[in-house]
């Protein structure tokens, strides 16, 4: 599903190029879980932006479910992030306009999916309901805490049942017993669509639970 082979990432600064990925290799099988751990600017959100097609490495190559991400114009990516991926930010990225449920149906108003409006929205409820949310479909962002909106994102990431999901830090705002149900969401999304799983994340609890742990040493993934 993954194959990251020899991927540099160098940002400009004003004092000089900073390399942040030093030939880093990756491989994630269908069905996998992994947990990237590692301090705080050692590079774990910018393999998932780049996992993401959301950047392009300074150099080497990505693939994802036989994709070259190198090979993706703009639409294609955004094409591909919505048929392929689902993404959890640590921003989240919700629409404050819009209700609860519509932030969770989002991703479908894109890719030209043409499932009926009746099962998708079945979908969403039932999402929402996983995440401890069926009594909150019609509030907007700002009248949820901060865990309520982390569960939200969660639920949209998985409404087009991605074959890749990528999280980042998804139970970092969330109490025990409910970032527990969050890991179980997960897992059994990967467990039952034979969906890859990439979490990055500081709680050990929840890297435990994942198949493979991975630590960012010097811009590269020691596992």
């Amino acid at each position: 599903m993954i194959e990251v082979t020899r991927v540099t990432k160098t940002y400009d600064s004003p004092a000089g190029p900073v390399p942040v990925l030093r030939d880093l290799d990756l491989r994630v099988a269908a069905g996998e879980s992994v947990a990237i751990v590692g301090p705080s600017g050692s590079g774990k959100t910018t393999l998932l932006n780049l996992l993401g097609a959301l950047d392009q490495p300074t150099s080497g190559t990505l693939a994802i479910d036989d994709t070259p991400l190198g090979s993706l114009d703009p639409e294609a990516a955004a094409r591909f992030r919505n048929r392929t991926i689902g993404f959890v930010f640590q921003l989240h990225y919700l629409l404050p306009q819009c209700s609860v449920l519509e932030n969770v149906l989002v991703p479908r108003l894109a890719g030209g999916w043409t499932e009926d409006p009746a099962a998708t929205r079945a979908r969403a409820e039932a999402l929402l309901e996983q995440v401890g949310l069926q009594d909150r479909l019609e509030h907007r962002p700002w009248q949820l805490s901060g865990g309520e909106q982390l569960r939200v994102a969660i639920a949209r990431a998985l409404i087009n049942q991605p074959k890749l999901v990528l999280a980042d830090e998804p139970t970092g705002s969330l109490d025990p017993a409910t970032g527990e149900r969050i890991a179980e969401l997960f897992l059994q999304t990967n467990a039952v669509a034979r969906a890859a799983l990439v979490v990055v994340t500081h709680n050990p609890t929840l890297a435990s639970r994942m198949s493979k742990t991975y630590r960012f040493e010097s811009g590269r993934l020691v596992g």
